[in-house]
């Protein structure tokens, strides 16, 4: 696998994701190798260019819509659960699921899925000051650290001056942050 990523950084990201998320899994009783895999294949496309990402989506008929069009990196998501069933025989539609929707999330989302997302977000070399805080949370509420992730997030983009993703608007909709 560390060759197919081929960043040192990279490796060590998903390595603490699937870390994070196995851990999550434990204290939230979801299927733990579920989350484990799931964090270790969660970036698998994150190297790809904006227009390898759309032509990898295109050729997979992977929907792209207009924020995916202006924002192609958030495809990774998508296409590394492609990539996950293609490369490495993974069948399982929950750990896809998961590693579809780590990166904007969705207004559908099960227990896996948000304890994917919040390893991707809150793993420890995450550097923002609420990390710890919403850490601390997820352990004890995964529903309440979603609503507060996804917060932070909608508050950073705006502060930032960038566009939140519609499934971004929808997940916050969907934990009651919108």
């Amino acid at each position: 696998m560390r060759a197919t990523i081929n960043q040192d950084h990279r490796y060590g990201h998903v390595v603490r994701v699937a870390r994070c998320a196995e851990l999550l899994a434990q204290r939230h009783h979801v299927p733990t190798k579920k989350a484990r895999l799931a964090g270790l294949l969660h970036d698998l496309a994150r190297l790809y260019s904006g227009p390898q990402l759309l032509q990898e989506c295109r050729v997979r008929q992977i929907a792209i819509g207009e924020f995916e069009r202006r924002h192609p990196i958030v495809l990774h998501a998508p296409l590394g659960a492609a990539l996950a069933r293609e490369d490495f025989d993974v069948e399982d539609d929950e750990v896809l699921s998961a590693i579809a929707k780590h990166t904007v999330g969705a207004g559908d989302m099960s227990p896996l899925d948000c304890v994917v997302y919040l390893a991707d977000s809150l793993e420890p070399d995450r550097d923002f000051p609420e990390r710890a805080a919403l850490w601390d949370l997820a352990t004890r509420d995964l529903r309440a650290a979603m609503q507060a992730t996804i917060g932070h997030s909608l508050r950073y983009l705006e502060r930032k001056g960038f566009e939140p993703s519609p499934a971004t608007i929808a997940a916050a909709a969907a934990f009651g942050g919108a």
